[in-house]
């Protein structure tokens, strides 16, 4: 069966500006545009590329910051900060050069590029092997037998690898049960309450008791009193949350379009010709010694 590998390309792209951004490394090219988000991306997806023996690549993108989540939440990511302003002209940049280098690019508006992940993911899974590389530990809740996440850990090589049976071996529960957990614990990050007052051990707890927020909620008058007031409080947030946590797998895409756009990866003399055109020259150094 032959391997798929979807990458979430946001989370590359900031992790390699802010990298290097720290340092003041910018890596201007020859009309003053910052490039070392785009370098790094392109460096860390021939890297996964080659480390997960990939015969496709497909890239997620988000597009814009507003997504269906925010008429569930008006507060739903509401607080993060506006991007630098080197990091900018830096987004489409990395799109249109991702597509010279052959990786096909997925971005659908009103959704997160998880959501575009889970639904390429749960769609293809009959027919690849699936890797997703990301940094978003939400993304486990895709994970079955034909479905791997790569949670980036250091560098471009180091990785933090889940299979469905090391989830359920350190979790205790199934995949999908992590939107039950993630809808007790909240997550500050995205910006979603959750059950305040209930954790992350507590809410796998529950989960493992109860399996679902349904059944726990159901079974409220069995839980210590000091739970059952917290989960009667905050009631709606619970509920408004358990929308939020989930990934939707359902998004607006022509599967067939997809698999038939999928390149072979990967062309090394390519990416490097892609390089130069792109004044990319860190990119090709480290692509040349692949």
């Amino acid at each position: 069966m032959e391997k798929l590998l979807i990458v979430d390309g946001m989370a590359l792209l900031f992790r390699h500006y802010y990298a290097t951004a720290m340092h003041q490394q910018f890596m201007r090219n020859s009309e003053g545009i910052p490039t070392n988000g785009v370098q790094g991306f392109i460096r860390h997806v021939a890297t996964a590329a080659r480390d997960t023996e990939a015969d496709h690549v497909i890239i997620a993108w988000d597009m814009g910051a507003v997504t269906f989540r925010n008429e569930i939440s008006a507060a739903y990511k509401a607080h993060r900060v506006a991007p630098p302003e080197e990091m900018n002209p830096q987004f489409a940049h990395v799109q249109q050069v991702s597509q010279e280098l052959g990786f096909h690019n997925i971005g659908v508006r009103n959704y997160e590029a998880d959501d575009v992940i889970g639904t390429i993911a749960k769609q293809l899974e009959g027919d690849y092997h699936i890797k997703i590389v990301s940094g978003d530990k939400d993304l486990l809740q895709l994970l079955d037998d034909r479905i791997d996440v790569w949670l980036i850990k250091k560098g471009f090589s180091e990785y933090n690898i889940y299979t469905e049976a090391r989830f359920k071996e350190e979790y205790g529960l199934e995949p999908q049960q992590l939107v039950d957990v993630k809808a007790f614990m909240g997550d500050t990050a995205d910006g979603y309450p959750g059950v305040k007052g209930i954790g992350e051990k507590t809410a796998i707890k529950l989960i493992q008791q109860y399996g679902t927020v349904a059944n726990a909620v159901e079974h409220k008058s069995e839980l210590p009193k000091g739970q059952q007031t917290k989960i009667e409080t905050y009631y709606d947030d619970l509920m408004m949350s358990l929308k939020l946590a989930a990934i939707h797998t359902k998004v607006p895409l022509n599967y067939e379009d997809i698999k038939n756009s999928m390149p072979y990866v990967v062309d090394t003399e390519k990416m490097c010709e892609v390089c130069d055109m792109y004044e990319l020259k860190v990119a090709k150094n480290y692509l040349m010694k692949m």
